[in-house]
């Protein structure tokens, strides 16, 4: 699957071209919006927002920190057996620091990822700044022609260039519990 980015300043004209896209046998997984107007998003029917735990850099960040907690952690535990220090006072003060280290590193990596934008979206920060929309459609090869026609057909929509999509498994299996739920549970 590829990404294709576009950015415009017309939720209205996003929600129309969402709408076309389902229509078009593109689904509702396939398609996000990343704005810092979560409640004008919000307020249209087919614009699908991105979950803000995604738009910051979170969950890499606690990947990060969960590492180098486990690391600290290690190293306070090869510390303990390779001294005398537990013979003379036990192991518990030993566990009790790496089990800190290992919390306050991975808390502070994901403390850092809050802060910090995802690197996917890092480009798109001055337009979003400005008020712009960042509307960007994962598609297979077969539906390559569709994105072509929704350019030709919405001139106010500026192409931002293309990126690596979520895979395929993934949209699919969305849609896919998606169809079970709305079918099993109507």
């Amino acid at each position: 699957m590829k990404r294709h980015y576009f950015i415009s300043d017309n939720l209205d004209d996003l929600d129309r071209i969402e709408a076309e896209l389902e229509e078009r046998g593109i689904h509702r997984p396939q398609i996000h919006v990343l704005s810092k107007d979560d409640t004008g998003v919000d307020m249209h029917k087919h614009l699908h927002n991105i979950e803000s735990v995604f738009k910051q850099n979170i969950v890499n960040g606690t990947i990060v920190g969960a590492t180098l907690g486990l690391l600290a952690a290690a190293l306070v535990m090869a510390i303990g057996y390779l001294t005398t220090l537990p013979e003379t006072y036990t192991w518990v003060p030993f566990y009790f620091l790496a089990i800190i280290l290992f919390g306050f590193i991975t808390w502070s990596g994901g403390f850092y990822g809050i802060q910090t934008p995802h690197k996917e979206f890092r480009r798109f920060q001055s337009d979003l700044k400005n008020g712009k929309h960042v509307f960007f459609v994962d598609v297979d090869s077969s539906q390559e022609d569709i994105i072509e026609q929704v350019e030709i057909n919405h001139p106010l929509l500026v192409d931002a260039g293309t990126g690596t999509a979520t895979p395929r498994w993934i949209v699919m299996g969305q849609q896919g519990f998606k169809d079970f739920t709305t079918t099993t549970f109507p």
